[in-house]
């Protein structure tokens, strides 16, 4: 799988651009800082998953000034081509087809397209609070099991109904409210049981190859530990039922899928606490590594690698050792630096004032 073409219309600070990255190698995308080199990727990203890695609602990816966004992406998977289109709108309903079909679930992308992102905000995994762990197995679930990936849609869609139902009914648990909640939670019970089982598999998955990457990118073995840890005991259905009057009094829904947690840790104590930044750094890049590689066995070929700035994070033995960790694949990555001389260029682009895109040269491979 990989990219043939990607045009962009006013998506973020970038005007109209279109870029063809080499299909099996590394293509740069070089410029100054704020020029909108991150855009590129975030737009490919957006493509494969109708998110943006960077956490931005869809508004906030449309230019400044503008109505919408248009994207297109052409991609070959084996010999099939395929057409990615998406239309972000700013005030109406935004749409994105396949091979001119209309997408109507993220994992109707799947078969087009798959991306692995790295990026210097991946600490937060690590670092920042039980979301972004939580986001982080269902980015990876999105890849590897696209069934899965429809149980996250599912949760995310019952919880918005189930919340607005508490936010709604002022506090007070009526025969009616108690009926509408029943229905609720019979779905949550399904949709929530499912994708905390997938979430648990694959954390078991992700464990061993993570310490593999660590002890690579640290230079040194070091015990490394996953474990899940769900916010109920027993079935679903039952916590939710035990926590209703809870939930029915503060508004909210206090157990479930959206309230788990991914605790990680290294030499047995939590790395989001006592681990040191390069330690907690190598541990974020350990679990890119090993989801991109879990990817690459699952599927038969590597995702779409980008590459946004990490290497500006990195030092020169943490960057040959995330190198020596990537399978071969299509890869595109941004930097105001140049490139690792470890990494063979194929293509460079250039993102100049005005947020045009250009083509700067090609070095051959040695």
């Amino acid at each position: 799988m990989h990219l043939v073409s990607l045009s962009i219309s006013n998506f973020r600070n970038i005007a109209e651009t279109t870029i063809e990255p080499d299909p099996l190698g590394t293509t740069v995308i070089t410029g100054l800082n704020g020029a909108g080199k991150t855009s590129v990727l975030e737009a490919v990203a957006y493509l494969a998953t109708l998110q943006s890695f960077r956490g931005s609602p869809r508004e906030a990816m449309i230019r400044h000034g503008a109505q919408e966004s248009i994207l297109r992406t052409e991609t070959r998977v084996g010999i099939r081509p395929m057409t990615i289109e998406a239309e972000l709108s700013a005030a109406g309903r935004s749409r994105t087809m396949v091979n001119r079909q209309a997408v109507r679930r993220r994992g109707d992308l799947h078969d087009a397209l798959r991306t692995t992102v790295f990026s210097p905000e991946d600490i937060g995994v690590v670092r920042a609070g039980p979301a972004e762990r939580r986001r982080f197995l269902d980015e990876v679930l999105a890849v590897v099991d696209p069934k899965a990936a429809r149980s996250v849609e599912d949760v995310e869609k019952i919880l918005r109904q189930r919340s607005a139902l508490l936010r709604n009914v002022g506090r007070k648990l009526s025969p009616e409210v108690a009926a509408t909640l029943d229905v609720w939670d019979a779905r949550l019970d399904a949709a929530g049981s499912s994708l905390v089982a997938a979430r648990e598999t694959l954390v078991a998955h992700l464990a061993p190859i993570t310490e593999v990457h660590y002890a690579r990118l640290a230079g040194e073995s070091t015990p490394v530990g996953l474990a899940y840890r769900r916010s109920w005991v027993g079935r679903l259905g039952d916590a939710l039922v035990e926590s209703r009057e809870r939930d029915v009094a503060r508004g909210v829904s206090l157990v479930g899928p959206h309230r788990d947690e991914l605790d990680l840790s290294l030499r047995g104590l939590p790395g989001r606490t006592h681990a040191s930044q390069g330690e907690q750094r190598s541990l974020a890049l350990a679990l890119r590594l090993a989801a991109h590689q879990l990817a690459t066995e699952r599927l038969g070929s590597a995702p779409v690698l980008l590459l946004d700035d990490v290497f500006s994070e990195l030092d020169p033995l943490r960057s040959r050792a995330l190198l020596a960790g990537l399978p071969a694949g299509q890869t595109l990555l941004t930097t105001a630096l140049p490139a690792p001389p470890e990494i063979a260029v194929s293509k460079v682009y250039v993102v100049v004032a005005g947020a045009a895109v250009e083509p700067v040269g090609v070095r051959e491979e040695p």
